[in-house]
């Protein structure tokens, strides 16, 4: 049974052919049981019944065309006063064929037609000993077939409409998500790529100064290098906790607080960060104007990772002779960073041009933080020279 039906849905012109066969076998036979009393010449009936046997077997195909086809034929069974015949249920199925999948003003001439068409077949071949109330019954009888055949073609046509535009707005969604999605993906990558950097770039730089340090004065001062040794021990083991804490972020999707993962930096650990490059060479005057009161997590951390960052490429691109200054601001409606060096600066392409050779990523993970918190941030040299990064971070009252 269901190869059937299958069968059925996949070829439904082969389906409308057999009806129309059948149709046309039964006008054929209606036409000669009443051959003697038709006032037409039998050789009319055929060719009109064939036609509207073919109007029904191409009803999928062309229903505009076969509209106006089986429109000629009334006219045409008029003119030629040949009576209304079973070929003529083809006017109905058409109808509802057009109503359902043809175009608007064929649907709309449809309705118009078939609401004449019982009226004017009453006109031409009226029922003998009928009265004028029975005349009236009959026309209205034969007319409500062609409107329920239009009302039922036009709520086919609605309720497609309906579930196409529900099919489309599915499909419109599962590309919005599978865009949001990838959306999300990269900017995580980039958070993770930031949080990377950071991390390494600090501690990996503050390390090498340190070893090279120590190498330098092992023989001569043996308790500096011993000093330099235990900076390097220390700033590497806080890089492995910061390293924990990403991947605990990853593996998890949370921050973990507890156990071997440590909470994400902000602004009070501001002035650990600064004692830390103190101790690893880097004379750094650090001073807070304001008064201190809760950020949001989010600008708690952007604060922290510019300062690191910029700390990182004074001691990167400074010189040996150089020193930095933080300025921390809290402001009424916003939070300002300024960080200031006294070195030789770091290269033109590198604020500029965003990096050659896969440098410069800090300066580009800078301004996307700042960019993720609405604020804004200046990079470049300094007038008297060195190198100088401001930012403003605005403040949302914390609740």
């Amino acid at each position: 049974m269901q190869r059937i039906y299958d069968f059925i849905r996949r070829h439904p012109t082969w389906v409308d052919s057999f009806w129309a066969v059948f149709l046309f076998g039964i006008s054929c036979v209606s036409a000669v049981a009443q051959q003697e009393v038709e006032h037409a010449e039998p050789v009319a009936v055929v060719p009109i019944a064939l036609l509207l046997s073919l109007v029904v077997a191409l009803r999928r195909r062309m229903p505009e065309k076969m509209l106006l086809l089986a429109i000629g034929l009334g006219v045409a069974q008029l003119v030629l006063d040949v009576e209304t015949m079973p070929a003529n249920f083809a006017m109905l199925v058409i109808t509802y064929t057009v109503a359902a999948t043809g175009a608007r003003w064929a649907s709309r001439l449809a309705l118009g037609v078939g609401l004449c068409a019982a009226p004017l077949a009453q006109l031409r071949w009226p029922e003998r000993e009928a009265n004028a109330l029975q005349y009236l019954a009959i026309i209205v009888f034969t007319t409500v077939p062609f409107a329920l055949a239009w009302v039922l073609g036009d709520s086919i046509r609605t309720r497609r409409a309906y579930f196409a535009e529900l099919e489309e707005r599915a499909s419109r969604l599962e590309k919005e998500r599978e865009a949001q999605a990838k959306v999300a993906v990269a900017a995580e990558r980039a958070r993770i790529a930031r949080e990377l950097h950071d991390v390494v770039a600090h501690n990996v730089s503050v390390m090498v100064v340190q070893a090279d340090g120590a190498a330098y004065v092992l023989d001569a001062a043996p308790d500096q290098a011993k000093k330099a040794l235990e900076t390097i021990s220390s700033t590497g083991r806080q890089a492995l906790a910061e390293m924990r804490r990403l991947l605990g972020v990853l593996r998890t999707g949370e921050h973990q607080e507890s156990g071997e993962y440590v909470p994400q930096p902000d602004v009070e650990q501001i002035d650990d960060l600064v004692q830390q490059c103190r101790s690893a060479g880097l004379p750094v005057d650090f001073k807070v104007e304001g008064t201190p009161r809760p950020l949001p997590s989010g600008v708690e951390l952007t604060a922290y990772r510019i300062v690191q960052e910029a700390l990182t490429n004074t001691r990167k691109h400074g010189g040996p002779n150089a020193g930095a200054s933080v300025r921390l601001v809290y402001f009424d409606d916003g939070l300002g960073l300024l960080v200031e060096d006294d070195g030789k600066g770091a290269p033109h392409e590198l604020y500029e041009e965003g990096g050659i050779d896969g440098q410069g990523h800090g300066l580009i993970g800078m301004r996307e933080r700042v960019g993720m918190v609405g604020g804004t941030l200046d990079a470049g040299p300094r007038p008297g020279g060195g190198f100088r990064i401001s930012a403003l971070l605005p403040l949302k009252p914390v609740h």
